[in-house]
C-alpha cells in the first residue's frame, strides 16, 4: 500500500491513530512482532494505565505566551526532549529501512538511537544523517566484535552509546510465535555482516528450550561496562534499568546517563511500568546523571508527567515506526510533531512555560 503524503498525515491527531493505519501497510507477522511483549503482554497496557493513573495540578494566570522546550543532553541542545528509541528491523515497515527513518528524525529534529539491529548499517546510516545519532550496543558472546563494532560507531561520529542491559537471555514472546514470525528475505542485520550469515540473517529466535541468543551474550556483568567506559570518550548511558540499587550501580561504575525502561514490555512480563519506577530511581540518583525515560509514551502530557518525576528527556519506539510504515520519513516527522505540540499545549495549560520549571509539584497529590 502506498504511503501518505503529508497532506493526508495532518488529518492524523494522535500516536494510536498510527497503528491503526500500520496494520494495513505492514504484514501481520510484522506487525505482531512490533506490537507484541513479553508473555501474556501485561506490561504492555500497564506501561499505559500507570501514565494515565498521573493527574496533573494545574496553576492559572501564568504568562504562556512563550513556551519553552529546549533541552540541554551531554552538551548539546535539543528543541524538545524527546528521543526516537533504538528499534531493530526497520525494513519490516519501510523499505528503506532506517535510512527513511533518519529521514524522519532529521526533519522532526529529533535524535535517533540507532539499533544494533539495524537493518542498515550504523556507518550508512551516520553519513544519510544531518543530526548527530546515538548508538544501541548489545555486548556480543564475541567480546573482540563487540570492540570492533565500538570502534566502528566511534568512527562514524557517534555521538553516546547506550547499552541495552535487560535481556541475557530470552523472554517468550507468544504473539511472535502465533504468527510464526522471522526475518524475510532482504532483511538482515547489518552491523553483525561479518560474525556471519547466520548471525547476521536468518532466524530471529531459537526455537526449542534454547533461551539464548546468537546475537548478544548471556555473560555480561558490571565489568564489562567497567571496561567500555575506560575505551570510549563519548557519553555512555545504561537502557533498561528499573531497580534504583541497578541505577546507583551505572553511576559509580562511570556511566552518564541512564534509560530506565521495561523494554516496552517485550523483555520481561509483569514487571513495573517505566514511569512508576522512575521517581526512586530519581529519588536515589538525586541529579547526578540525566535520567531518560522510556515506555509508554503516546502523549504530550505524557512527557510533562516524565519530566515532572525527574526525567531529562522521554523515548519513543513503536509509535514512529507506525509512523514510519504509514508516511515514511514524513510519517515519523508527524509523529514527533504531535507529541512535541501536545507537551507544549500541556506546558501552557498548566501553567509551566519552561522545561526548566516542570517539577513534581504540579502534579496532584
Amino acid at each position: 500500500m502506498k504511503t501518505l503524503c503529508k497532506e493526508q498525515l495532518a488529518s492524523f491527531w494522535t500516536l494510536d491513530d498510527f497503528e491503526i493505519l500500520a496494520r494495513d501497510h505492514i504484514s501481520s507477522a510484522a506487525y505482531e512482532y512490533v506490537a507484541g511483549g513479553a508473555g501474556e503482554g501485561l506490561s504492555i497496557p500497564e506501561n499505559r494505565a500507570a501514565f494515565n493513573r498521573i493527574r496533573l495540578n494545574p496553576r492559572v494566570l501564568v504568562d504562556a505566551s512563550s513556551i519553552d522546550t529546549k533541552r540541554q543532553l551531554f552538551g548539546r541542545e535539543h528543541a524538545f526532549p524527546i528521543l526516537l528509541a533504538p528499534a531493530a528491523y526497520h525494513k519490516l515497515v519501510h523499505p528503506e529501512g532506517e535510512l527513511e527513518t533518519v529521514k524522519g528524525a532529521d526533519l522532526s529534529g529529533a535524535t535517533l538511537v540507532a539499533a544494533c539491529f539495524s537493518t542498515v548499517s550504523y556507518e550508512a546510516m551516520r553519513q544519510a544523517s544531518r543530526l548527530p545519532l546515538w548508538f544501541q550496543l548489545y555486548f556480543q558472546t564475541d567480546r573482540a566484535f563487540t570492540k570492533d563494532l565500538v570502534q566502528r560507531v566511534l568512527a562514524a561520529g557517534c555521538e553516546a552509546i547506550c547499552v541495552c542491559v535487560d535481556v541475557p537471555v530470552n523472554g517468550p514472546r507468544d504473539r511472535e510465535h502465533r504468527a510464526g514470525f522471522k526475518l524475510p528475505p532482504g532483511v538482515a542485520r547489518a552491523n553483525l555482516a561479518s560474525l556471519g550469515a547466520t548471525v547476521s540473517a536468518g532466524s530471529h529466535r531459537p526455537g526449542g528450550r534454547n533461551i539464548y541468543s546468537i546475537t548478544h551474550g548471556a555473560d555480561v556483568t558490571w565489568k564489562d561496562i567497567e571496561w567500555l567506559r575506560s575505551v570510549i570518550p563519548v557519553p555512555l548511558l545504561l537502557k533498561g534499568i528499573l531497580h534504583p540499587d541497578d541505577a546507583l550501580a551505572a553511576v559509580d561504575a562511570g556511566c552518564d546517563g541512564v534509560i530506565v525502561s521495561n523494554h516496552g514490555g517485550r523483555s520481561l512480563d509483569t514487571v513495573p511500568a517505566s514511569i512508576e519506577a522512575l521517581p526512586a530511581i530519581a529519588g536515589r540518583l538525586e541529579g547526578r546523571v540525566p535520567l531518560i525515560l522510556d515506555g509508554g509514551v503516546r502523549r504530550g502530557i505524557d512527557v510533562f508527567k516524565a519530566l515532572a518525576l525527574g526525567a531529562a528527556a522521554v523515548m519513543i519506539g513503536r509509535s514512529y515506526l507506525y509512523g514510519l510504515a504509514a508516511g515514511g520519513a514524513l510519517g515519523v516527522e508527524r509523529v514527533v510533531e504531535i507529541l512535541r505540540t501536545e507537551l507544549e499545549m500541556t506546558m501552557g495549560l498548566v501553567g509551566c512555560p519552561g522545561l526548566s520549571q516542570i517539577s513534581n509539584r504540579f502534579l496532584f497529590p
